[in-house]
């Protein structure tokens, strides 16, 4: 249960006693809601360090008097919520540090016939009384001189001796909890030079005549007075008006949830002839008043209110303040009528012209009005209004013009379902509130505005710089903005803060480098990062705004593709060099053909060969071939038939088509081969064709010869076939004598008839 921090968190355990085995080093201990009954005096022996002690809620009856004797560095302890039947003194006798003494909820009647709290010299906060609790003597609160809290349950409070109070000197707030009402006034009186702030809950308050102030002298400390779910009539709060009065120092009251029997008819003769009130300050919150459409206007009242400088009146049904009583609020600077009843049928009343004379802020929210022209008609007649909050009201439709105060110079129109701003907004505001209106735009030229509240609409963008150019802070969180780009936000000079948060962010790249970009950034906007999470892309949705980085394809998209694009072409210019320089041209070709030929018999008819032997040769030995070979061979006996391309391919046929025919028309294909056929072009491409079907079919149909010496090495790769059968096969040279040359005839002549 003991965190690293020596934190030990032991409630809701079900111990039965305080666990042993606390250490020195201990500051917090916490053991609430557990099932004790006893402290004993070595429990807490060793916590010396200890400095919040929490017992609240168990089931605490008995307190060895030496238990807390260790213990003089503790701060706080809670004992509150116990079966404690009495308190001792000896308990507090050693805690000189103690701040925060909690006692409240236990089952003592008294604080018994001395202080319990002489020795807490550093007391700060004290929270005494429980249902039980009924009695309060003199000197149950010696030795405590100031305190910032005093909270006392007294709903059972019977007995309290004049001056118990008395012994602490200054009491910031104090709050009891007290349904006697015949001793209110005697606390009070106690309290007149002690307490600041005096809240009293549950009380039904009763007709008093005698002074809160009898044999008190100035001046006064109390400042403020609350009554918490209490109770009037009509005759008890003429009453009380008359006796605060007398409290000079009392500047502001305050009822919140408390009930009014009655109809308003108070005793306004003497609340008049009592002299001047000195409060400034009257806050009613939720008043209960039945049969409130009865209640009077409280005229005879105005006396009374002319000093007055606040005045707040909110979830009370109010539906109307009388013009005559209006007009005496001279004083009035504050005027909150939030979550009433007013319409603008009865505005014309309530604000009739001379009323609230020197009013600089009314709130009007939440009440039932419907016209906003109507509405700024009335509040023009506050010459000196400058703030006005007309915020959730159902106005609906929103005028071309408007007249408002000349002054006027903040306005709250959020939540009046208005569809669009109109010239109707005053040119004089300097914070104007429209959020919550479901607005698509906002191009309205305002030149003072310093603050504009633009949350929850329907906005897709920052709303321009140019007709608002005084502006500091702007709200636009939980729009529909995708995003901003820098010139949008720089646009507006001046800016220091701005709150676009909960809105569904486009993470584009643009975005992402503005945002990351921009020193300072977040500084302006409020928010960041948690309230700026990215809606898109889908791979980073729910990320934080700041926290994403994409990558160059997701963000030069374009430029990628470009490069993409330059580099296949490079690519494909490269294989068309390499292709050019190693022939790859001429290997798809000839495989093209080769395919041809694979689909064509492989030899045709004997009726279809008219050939004894297709020659292929280089340009270059065309002379010894047509000159020499074709006049030998085809003038002997008997005559052989050559097939040679000039002479024998049929005109306009494809080269290809030509070449495999005259293969498959001739027995025998015979090579003339040099070093022409070998280093120029080498028979011409067309020519080559041929040796793809001649060597397919492994056969002896290829003759070789050779005008002059030549290397197999010498061959290009690319006719490895031509190679192998240079390797392997015998093929006649051409010799440069006459003999020879009769031989080599012979020999031509003889593999041609083979």
């Amino acid at each position: 249960s003991c965190h690293a921090s020596q934190l030990c968190n032991c409630s809701s355990m079900g111990l039965d006693f305080i666990p042993p085995g606390l250490t020195a080093k201990l500051p917090v201990l916490n053991l609430a809601h557990n099932r004790i009954q006893r402290i004993q005096s070595q429990d807490l022996q060793q916590a010396v360090s200890l400095r919040a002690l929490l017992l609240q809620s168990n089931k605490i009856s008995s307190i060895d008097e030496d238990s807390f004797q260790s213990l003089a560095k503790l701060e706080l302890l809670d004992l509150s919520n116990n079966s404690l039947a009495h308190l001792s003194p000896v308990w507090f006798g050693h805690l000189f540090s103690l701040q925060h003494l909690h006692l409240q909820g236990n089952s003592y009647r008294d604080l018994g016939e001395s202080s319990p709290f002489s020795s807490l010299r550093n007391l700060s906060s004290l929270y005494l009384g429980n249902p039980r609790f009924s009695v309060i003597r003199q000197g149950n609160f010696e030795g405590i001189e100031l305190l910032h809290k005093l909270w006392i349950d007294g709903s059972n409070l019977s007995h309290y001796e004049q001056g118990s109070l008395k012994p602490i000197k200054e009491i910031n707030h104090m709050i009891i909890n007290l349904r006697n009402s015949n001793i209110f006034s005697e606390i009070v009186r106690d309290l007149l030079h002690s307490v600041t702030w005096l809240e009293v809950t549950e009380i039904k308050l009763p007709v008093e005549r005698k002074s809160l102030v009898q044999n008190s002298t100035l001046p006064f400390r109390i400042q403020k007075l609350t009554f918490k779910e209490a109770f009037f009539t009509d005759q008890s709060i003429s009453q009380a008006i008359v006796l605060l009065k007398e409290i000079t120092s009392l500047k502001e009251l305050e009822a919140i949830n408390c009930v009014l029997e009655g109809k308003g008819i108070w005793n306004t003769e003497e609340i008049a002839k009592s002299g001047q009130s000195f409060v400034e300050t009257i806050m009613i919150i939720k008043a209960v008043i039945q049969n409130f459409h009865l209640f009077f206007d409280l005229e005879g009242m105005q006396s009374q209110i002319n000093q007055l400088k606040r005045l707040t009146i909110a979830s009370s049904n109010v539906f109307m303040v009388p013009c005559k009583l209006a007009r005496h609020f001279s004083s009035l600077l504050y005027l909150d009528f939030h979550d009433n009843l007013l319409v603008n049928n009865r505005l014309d009343e309530t604000m009739c012209k001379g009323s609230w004379p020197s009013l600089q802020t009314l709130n009007l929210s939440q009440n039932s009005l419907k016209s906003l022209e109507q509405t700024a008609k009335y509040a023009s007649r506050l010459t000196k209004l400058n703030n006005l909050d007309i915020s959730q009201n159902n106005f609906v439709e929103i005028p071309d013009e408007c007249i408002w105060p000349k002054n006027l110079k903040y306005l709250n129109l959020s939540s009046t379902q208005i569809p669009k701003v109109t010239k109707c907004i005053p040119q004089t505001l300097e914070v104007l509130d429209v959020s919550a209106n479901n607005l698509k735009e906002f191009g309205l030229e305002l030149p003072h505005l310093k603050e504009l509240y633009l949350t929850r609409n329907q906005l897709k963008s920052l709303p321009g710089a140019a007709p608002i150019p005084s502006l500091v802070a702007l709200s636009v969180r939980r729009n529909k903005l995708n995003g901003f780009s820098k010139e949008e936000f720089e646009s507006f000079r001046r800016l220091e803060l701005l709150d676009a948060s909960d809105n569904n962010f486009i993470c584009s790249c643009e975005f992402l480098s503005f945002v990351h970009g921009e020193a300072g950034i977040g500084q302006v906007l409020v928010g960041w990062p948690d309230g700026y999470v990215c809606d898109s892309p889908l791979a980073v949705r729910g990320a934080q705004v700041g926290a994403v980085h994409l990558s160059l394809m997701e963000c030069h998209r374009a430029l990628v593709v470009s490069l993409i694009c330059v580099l296949v072409f490079l690519v494909i210019l490269l294989l068309v060099a390499l292709g050019y320089k190693y022939h790859m041209v001429w290997y798809l070709r000839m495989t093209w053909a080769w395919l041809q030929a694979k689909r064509k018999p492989k030899r045709a008819p004997p009726k279809d060969v008219c050939y004894d032997a297709f020659v292929s040769y280089s340009e270059n030995d065309s002379e010894w071939v047509e000159n020499t070979m074709v006049r030998e061979l085809e003038q002997a006996c008997p005559p052989f038939r050559l097939c040679l391309h000039k002479r024998d391919f049929v005109p306009g046929k494809w080269i290809v088509d030509n070449i495999i025919d005259s293969i498959e028309k001739s027995h025998k294909t015979l090579f003339v081969l040099s070093e022409h056929f070998v280093r120029s072009e080498w028979c011409k491409y067309e020519l080559d064709f041929s040796h793809f079907r001649l060597f397919d079919e492994n056969n002896d149909a290829a003759i070789l010869v050779l005008l002059e010496p030549i290397q197999s090495e010498a061959i290009p790769k690319r006719f490895c076939k031509l190679r192998k059968i240079m390797n392997t096969k015998t093929y006649l040279e051409w010799p440069a004598g006459e003999e020879q040359q009769q031989v080599f005839w012979e020999n031509l002549k003889g593999a041609l008839k083979s």
